[in-house]
């Protein structure tokens, strides 16, 4: 398996993938799989704002999954904190693509100069994104009971976070480039 940058590329397995998840799961609040054209605007907004958009491929170059890392919030106060992202292709769950993709994206935000990385899992049930995140050093700090409706059911929310590098232990030396 290979992780890296994705390209305009892969945005058509990038949008199957959501749809796939949209569709038939609770990971995103999203009842309407968007079309290839908003998941390419999606990306150029992460991208164009310097933060990863990344893929996971086989040794064909099949794409596995995606993740990327957005801002937690627009205000500038929160400038140090990124919000992630991870989806694996149906039928490659459980092989170590979610695990390789967050695990490159932590390194990758720590590049940055990020401090904090929030994950805002949809369903106090989805046991395979909170045991990843788990996993990979994450913290449940909060659950937002029944804020999200789909499929007939209301949904939780589940905050969890992680520090990177130094996390809250010193101050930033200047503001984080972007």
């Amino acid at each position: 398996m290979t992780v890296r940058d994705s390209t305009e590329v892969d945005i058509a397995a990038i949008a199957a993938i959501y749809r796939h998840h949209v569709l038939t799961g609770l990971a995103s609040f999203e009842e309407v799989p968007p079309e290839a054209s908003e998941m390419a605007r999606r990306r150029q907004g992460v991208v164009e704002a310097g933060m990863p958009w990344l893929v996971a491929t086989d040794a064909e170059g099949v794409l596995l999954g995606y993740a990327y890392a957005g801002p937690y919030r627009p205000r500038p106060g929160y400038r140090y904190t990124a919000e992630d992202s991870v989806y694996v292709a149906p039928r490659q769950s459980g092989r170590g693509v979610g695990r390789a993709l967050l695990g490159a994206l932590i390194g990758r935000c720590e590049t940055l100069g990020f401090r904090q990385l929030v994950a805002v899992i949809g369903d106090s049930g989805n046991a395979a994104s909170i045991g990843l995140h788990r996993a990979l050093g994450f913290t449940r700090v909060g659950l937002l009971p029944a804020v999200g409706f789909k499929f007939g059911r209301w949904v939780d929310g589940v905050l969890m976070q992680r520090a990177l590098g130094p996390g809250a232990a010193t101050l930033p030396g200047c503001a984080r480039p972007g």
